[in-house]
């Protein structure tokens, strides 16, 4: 252990009664020690501490007070605290080993903090982190010898309800504070991909179109080169529009490398969103691929004298200049080649790479990732999986924040192999790659992994050990199938690209503990998953923004951490508005339960209020969908969407592509029966449409998501109506 780091002495009151997210010997004998020893241990022997705790304890000849919660009353536990509170004695709760995920923010499960919020007495939260110098010991959960503890006394709770919420949320704010505050995090996301791949050489970039394999230095040695190039122009910023594999590596490392900042295009996008991207941009240089700009005939690429082709970049360079360089980045310390690239001069809170929402519901907004999100995200992902020779499957795009982050920046980092291929829809060419080179780690939207279920036998997934899934919800009967057919638990996951992109994520289960009958799950349905470490929450009254709720009612979500952006380039108001006191709001409605679990209710823009109630656009077409007996399989058939309405201020309108919808002169008898079809359903009446709008198709965008903005513009537009 590296040492311990005691924060918050100050806030030492005795006598007190000590809630820690955790404990370990060093801060244990810390905390005795603060205290003078005048405390008594409160264990439950059904979740009891390490041995090594439990023996310190016996050798101070301590107080050690036992209670079974399950079996004891919250007055009887409080009697016993406020016994030695009353004689001048401190109780400290000591939290057992616990079955748990990877990289928890905390030791005490669930039951225990309702069980403290009903003995209505104000704790004094201690909040213990174990933090390293490296993107894969960044955080940890648990005492590691490359890692230093910092252990923080908190501010005493005032007395009052929802204590287990409030202790939840302090030590979620102070994890979030202590690895913000990192050195790590300062340093050059540049930097470490060179040292990255100097430590990990021969660790490929698989092409899974052709078979080929670029390792590790000869990318690095290839992006050296091209960045020499680069460096010769007066760009700040370059577009890259390549799709996932050796050629984006390159591109974007070339970028780093030379000191510009990689801008990814979305090629799935509109002419008038990528217009959008280059002007807010301010791009004038593109580099892609001629075989690439052949597979999309179709987007509406920049003149040619704005393009570096990558195939005529490697062309015209000398056979001996790209061996010099690739003998460079074999041979050459990393701390060289850095210091050749002065790789340190851009860091921390510097620009990394840039991307664009996608637009669903208006203009895309330009989003700067720095050096410390990319890297803080990147960590935050590392500490929750096990990476011991994981093999990436990276099929999302780059311009993708969740293809950027996760399958290609996290696996440079970590010196992981990839296996790239460009296409998310070839579900069966997917499959096949993820046999072939037995791949551990798969991403998808839930889109692209029905489809590549589909196409599945029993073993297709056997070398899986995570099957992520996002960007959409993941219905339960998508879920259920996987696990029928394929014994593989597919885990939905949750974020944003303003948080570089990832939050949260379900995890498989841990193996349970020798002598503890407690654990926190990995997955709670319909959860998005736990929150990753180093990230706060905070959740507002959707109506009232200064109206702060218990973290477990339904609210507006908020977000604070070293992996969350500072704002949108050049929407100035807009920034104003979603930005209050550090903290981001999401427009995501939802709350955690007492393990960190986030559920999500739905966007803001995905909800009505009709009549001052709030009404769930997908709460609605889920019912729909299930009157209307309609799978995911089947397609986006229908959705809801929102127009103004002089009588209750809004109202619901149902787009739909269904054949039975489309003859508008029985509108109002279709309505009727829907009207019905909710109230035998027992959903409420206000959620039943008031207009349809039969369509052709239902608006989506290259991602699977509902194009919310079109959605939108075709109901206003069929009911005459300006928004």
């Amino acid at each position: 252990m590296a040492g311990l780091i005691v924060h918050g002495k100050e806030n030492i009151v005795t006598p007190g009664f000590y809630m820690p997210n955790r404990i370990s010997i060093e801060a244990g004998r810390a905390l005795h020690h603060l205290l003078d020893g005048k405390v008594c241990y409160l264990v439950d022997p059904t979740f009891p501490p390490s041995d090594e705790i439990m023996d310190f304890l016996k050798s101070k000849s301590v107080e050690i007070e036992y209670f079974d919660f399950r079996h004891t009353t919250s007055r009887a536990v409080r009697e016993q605290i406020l016994g030695h509170l009353n004689a001048g004695v401190s109780v400290v709760f000591l939290p057992g080993q616990v079955a748990k995920f990877r990289g928890t923010y905390s030791d005490v499960p669930s039951p225990f903090l309702r069980h403290v919020g009903s003995l209505h007495i104000s704790p004094i939260p201690l909040f213990l982190g174990h933090y390293g110098n490296t993107i894969t010991t960044l955080y940890r959960e648990r005492e590691d010898p490359d890692c230093h503890e910092e252990f923080c006394i908190l501010p005493k709770l005032a007395a009052g309800p929802q204590t287990g919420e409030r202790l939840m949320a302090v030590w979620l704010e102070k994890g979030a504070e202590l690895f913000a505050a990192q050195p790590f995090l300062d340093t050059s996301l540049t930097t470490n991909l060179v040292k990255a791949m100097k430590a990990n050489p021969k660790v490929e970039v698989v092409d899974g179109m052709t078979g080929s394999a670029l390792p590790n230095f000869k990318a690095l040695g290839v992006s050296m080169a091209v960045a020499k190039m680069l460096r010769k122009r007066d760009d700040k910023r370059i577009g890259i529009i390549l799709p996932p594999g050796a050629g984006g590596v390159i591109a974007t490392l070339s970028c780093l490398l030379a000191g510009i900042t990689p801008v990814m295009i979305n090629y799935a996008s509109s002419a008038a969103a990528f217009e959008s991207t280059v002007r807010q941009a301010g791009l004038k240089t593109f580099i892609t691929a001629r075989k690439f700009m052949q597979k999309l005939p179709q987007f509406p690429w920049p003149p040619k004298e704005q393009l570096i082709l990558v195939e005529d970049l490697l062309g015209k360079t000398s056979k001996l200049t790209l061996i010099s360089n690739v003998l460079t980045a074999k041979m050459a310390p990393a701390a060289l080649i850095c210091n050749m690239f002065k790789t340190d001069a851009r860091k921390g809170n510097d620009e990394a790479v840039m991307l664009f929402t996608s637009g669903s519901s208006g203009e895309p907004k330009g989003v700067v990732l720095t050096h410390r999100m990319v890297l803080a995200n990147a960590a935050q992902c590392a500490c929750r999986l096990d990476l011991t020779d994981c093999r990436f499957l990276a099929s999302l795009p780059i311009f993708h924040s969740f293809g950027m982050t996760v399958t290609m920046m996290l696996p440079l980092l970590t010196g992981c192999m990839v296996c790239s291929y460009p296409n998310p829809t070839d579900a069966r060419t997917l499959n096949e790659l993820i046999v072939k080179h037995q791949l551990n780690l798969v991403c998808a939207t839930p889109t692209f992994g029905r489809a590549m279920l589909r196409r599945a036998d029993a073993d297709t997934f056997k070398s899986v050990r995570y099957f992520v899934l996002g960007a959409e919800k993941l219905q339960p009967d998508l879920e259920q199938e996987f696990i029928d057919k394929c014994g593989v638990y597919p885990l939905e996951g949750y974020g944003l690209t303003e948080t570089s992109p990832v939050i949260a994520a379900n995890m498989p289960n841990a193996a349970p503990v020798k002598g503890s009958k407690f654990f926190i799950p990995g997955t709670v349905r319909p959860g998005v998953g736990a929150m990753l470490p180093g990230i706060a929450i905070r959740i507002t009254d959707v109506d009232d923004d200064t109206k702060e709720l218990p973290l477990t009612e339904r609210g507006m979500i908020w977000f604070k951490g070293a992996n969350v952006f500072s704002g949108y380039i050049g929407r100035e108001e807009l920034n104003k508005e979603i930005f209050r006191d550090g903290w981001f709001k999401t427009g995501d409605i939802g709350s955690v339960d007492l393990n960190g679990f986030i559920t999500l209710g739905g966007r803001l823009s995905r909800f009505c209020k009709i009549g001052g109630e709030m009404v769930p656009h997908e709460g609605v077409e889920l019912a729909l969908c299930k009157g209307f007996e309609l799978s995911a399989e089947d397609g986006v058939q229908i959705a809801i969407t929102g127009v103004s309405d002089a009588q209750k201020g809004e109202a619901l309108v149902l787009l739909s592509a269904l054949p039975q919808h489309q003859r508008s002169s029985e509108e109002k008898e279709i309505l009727s029966s829907i009207r019905t079809m909710l109230a035998d359903m027992a959903m409420p009446t206000l959620w039943a449409p008031k207009y349809l709008v039969p369509v052709e198709a239902i608006p989506v965008l290259a991602t699977g998501k509902l194009d919310l903005r079109g959605c939108k513009l075709l109901a206003e537009e069929a009911l005459n109506i300006r928004s």
